[in-house]
């Protein structure tokens, strides 16, 4: 499963979701979009807003963190 989340660093809710995929054992690849601008430009492609955290599985996202959205897309619980 390829999971990305694009966060930003003083955002409560991307460090939620982080340690929320942490305590899952869910393998991630963060997007830090403060370190790098073309970050920005993916999540604004790819969900049409520039919101965080964005998380991605495979070609489907959430924008923001409700755990129930978020267990849904990565179908565990």
């Amino acid at each position: 499963m390829n999971v990305k989340i694009y966060t930003t660093s003083n955002c409560q809710w991307s460090k939620k979701a982080k340690d929320w995929l942490k305590k899952k054992k869910i393998i991630f690849q963060e997007f830090n979009v403060e370190e790098e601008q073309n970050y920005g430009y993916e999540v604004i492609q790819k969900t049409g807003q520039l919101a965080f955290p964005v998380i991605i599985v495979e070609d489907r996202y959430v924008v923001g963190f409700v755990e129930e959205q978020v267990e849904k897309l990565l179908k565990v619980k």
